[in-house]
């Protein structure tokens, strides 16, 4: 198995999986279309979108044009409008020789979705490495409920997100979270791969779970931040803690 990140846009990913052989490619999220037709010569077996946000889709035209009759497999969305197929909660999505689970992430939109199979994750903009989506078309009961499905897959799981933004992700999680080692660890870690022009992305899910804010609203030391910063009352509930840890981070400096 072959998974490489595409640069697009400022900082967008389009996922690139392949077999050992280099064929039976898939495509996730090709928020534009140039960079995929100079990585492939040949059509992928099918393209999966994980919501509808142009960023993530804008490039679907301009493949279908190159290679007319893509399969294009997308979340039951009328804003998708370029869709093959259309995919719900539970879906198992067949390509060759890839199976996906599909999973509903509602919370950054409305009708996101993620696909989990053979160790990845491809999550859109639900769960960034050690940050999440902002919330524009959800409630933090809905966001949250997601990144704990999410935080519930194997520790191994591949992280495979659709933007660029970890090393800033670890200025605000280090501001929660100080004295955790294990995101001291992983802040120096994408430092290094960011100096050397690689991308930070995979990541981890055990990763995560042990250094990401939104994954870890139960942490005594998230929830002491939360508190300090937010005037919270130490009876909220886990909801209010995110909800007040997501407006912290949309306030935070770039």
């Amino acid at each position: 198995m072959r998974l490489q990140p595409i640069p697009a846009l400022s900082d967008n990913y389009i996922w690139w999986l392949r077999d050992d052989a280099g064929s039976n490619a898939i495509i996730v999220d090709p928020g534009e279309a140039a960079p995929v037709l100079a990585a492939l010569q040949a059509p992928p077996l099918a393209v999966l979108l994980t919501h509808h946000h142009h960023d993530h889709i804008d490039g679907i035209p301009a493949l279908q044009a190159r290679w007319p009759g893509l399969t294009v497999i997308a979340p039951d969305d009328p804003r998708i409008v370029h869709a093959s197929r259309r995919v719900a909660d539970g879906d198992r999505v067949d390509i060759g020789p890839w199976r996906f689970e599909t999973l509903a992430v509602p919370g950054h939109t409305e009708t996101h979705v993620a696909f989990h199979g053979h160790g990845l994750l491809f999550c859109g903009d639900t769960l960034f490495s050690l940050g999440c989506g902002r919330m524009f078309e959800g409630t933090p009961a809905r966001m949250l409920a997601s990144l704990d499905r999410l935080a519930a897959l194997p520790g191994k799981t591949l992280v495979c997100c659709g933007h660029e933004y970890t090393r800033a992700n670890a200025r605000f999680a280090r501001t929660v979270e100080p004295d955790n080692a294990a995101l001291m660890r992983r802040s120096e870690e994408v430092d290094d791969m960011r100096e050397r022009g690689h991308p930070s992305l995979p990541s981890r899910l055990d990763i995560e779970t042990a250094c990401n804010p939104f994954l870890r609203i139960d942490a005594p030391g998230v929830r002491a931040a939360v508190r300090a910063h937010a005037a919270l009352a130490a009876d909220a509930d886990r909801d209010a803690y995110f909800g007040a840890l997501r407006a912290w981070k949309d306030d935070f400096p770039a």
